[in-house]
């Protein structure tokens, strides 16, 4: 097998190794999908300014991120049920964040737990926080995520209620699958998946089952998570979970400039332009339109950072030319992950980075801590 050159190749390998639903889940948005679709086509309408005949020696992509040295201004984003893409998938995908020198974010909805991150990994990991109804288990993750010595909490906050997906609800999406026979043939067809799952124990929601009140099996699990999404979430829950918290806060899910003046004025550390990967609202405009006016607004107050289409370094050098500090990949090492496993990730990394290396050395540029507005083609 050739070795995959860009994302897309990564996904091409994804798509044939890893169960529909799940490859599915990964690959989808709300409703008619055209704000994840806008994800990725509006960085496609950025267009770069090359230059010549510059020194493009001694080229650096180090900086950081909420104040954390990173080898590149990219991280891991959480990403839901990541254990089902391949078998101990959150614990590989951390691993692979560590060794390459950029942040890993474990979602509240992972496979693998938040111990279970912390026992395979030797660096602080970031927590991604959903607010339940239930403030107890609320509280308990929080304290876990702290006795993990996780560096900074991500609370989202797009998800008081949830967008309607289409391909998760006719795949009937479950974790661990249905016995259905259409789950038993995407099982089936995937042996190599089917295989590594057979081998770990881990193939539920290990932050929930065992640990929220009364949920002991998969189908409590599934009453609980229909019930505990909380409408309710305002700003001053934010200032709550700030104060229980105690560390470096990134709030989730901005996509208004009224909101990232509310986020900049709550006492957190950072922002991430969002609108969940195209999951909630379908017609909201993509992270990266977003992501000008919103820095423009409020980046001279709070850390910004973008999540949302990021397919390539390119991606990653435009993000970064519009006034982010960093930025998140999800289905990118989703598809690594679900191809390849643990080198899949880093393979993914390995991709972003070389593009975003040679892109920037093309625009005139060595030093990721330099670049602005003026390496993009604005008349273009």
């Amino acid at each position: 097998m050739s070795l995959p050159l860009d994302i897309s190749d990564m996904k091409a390998l994804a798509k044939r190794r890893v169960p529909k639903m799940f490859f599915d889940y990964a690959d989808s948005g709300a409703w008619t999908e055209s704000t994840y679709r806008a994800n990725e086509a509006d960085f496609a309408k950025v267009k770069l300014r090359q230059r010549v005949l510059v020194d493009m020696s001694d080229r650096n992509l180090e900086t950081t991120m909420l104040g954390e040295k990173v080898a590149m201004p990219v991280a891991l984003a959480p990403t839901g049920m990541t254990g089902m893409q391949h078998a101990d998938g959150e614990m590989l995908a951390a691993q692979a964040a560590e060794e390459f020198g950029v942040p890993f974010t474990l979602s509240t909805m992972s496979i693998c737990s938040i111990e279970d991150v912390a026992s395979a990994t030797s660096k602080p990991f970031w927590f991604q926080l959903y607010v339940m109804r239930d403030r107890r288990f609320v509280e308990n993750l929080i304290h876990r995520a702290k006795a993990a010595h996780c560096s900074a909490l991500v609370l989202t906050i797009d998800l008081q209620i949830l967008g309607q997906r289409h391909k998760d609800l006719r795949n009937g999406l479950s974790a661990p699958p249905k016995f259905t026979p259409k789950h038993m043939w995407q099982v089936a067809t995937r042996p190599g998946w089917a295989l590594k799952m057979l081998g770990t124990k881990r193939r539920s929601f290990g932050n929930i089952i065992g640990h929220a009140q009364n949920v002991k099996s998969i189908a409590s699990m599934a009453v609980w998570t229909h019930e505990q999404f909380d409408p309710r979430l305002s700003w001053e829950n934010v200032e709550e979970i700030r104060r229980l918290w105690g560390g470096p806060l990134i709030l989730k899910g901005i996509l208004d400039v009224e909101d990232a003046k509310m986020a900049a004025n709550s006492g957190a550390d950072a922002i991430i332009v969002s609108n969940h990967g195209g999951r909630q609202l379908d017609g909201a405009r993509s992270s990266i339109s977003a992501l000008p006016r919103i820095v423009e607004a409020v980046g001279d107050k709070i850390e910004v950072h973008v999540d949302g289409g990021i397919r390539s370094g390119q991606d990653v050098l435009k993000a970064v030319a519009l006034g982010a500090r960093g930025t998140y990949i999800g289905r990118p090492f989703l598809y690594g992950l679900g191809a390849m496993g643990k080198p899949g990730v880093t393979r993914v990394l390995e991709i972003i980075r070389r593009e975003l290396d040679l892109s920037m050395a093309l625009c005139g540029r060595r030093d990721i801590n330099g670049i602005d507005r003026d390496i993009l083609d604005l008349e273009g």
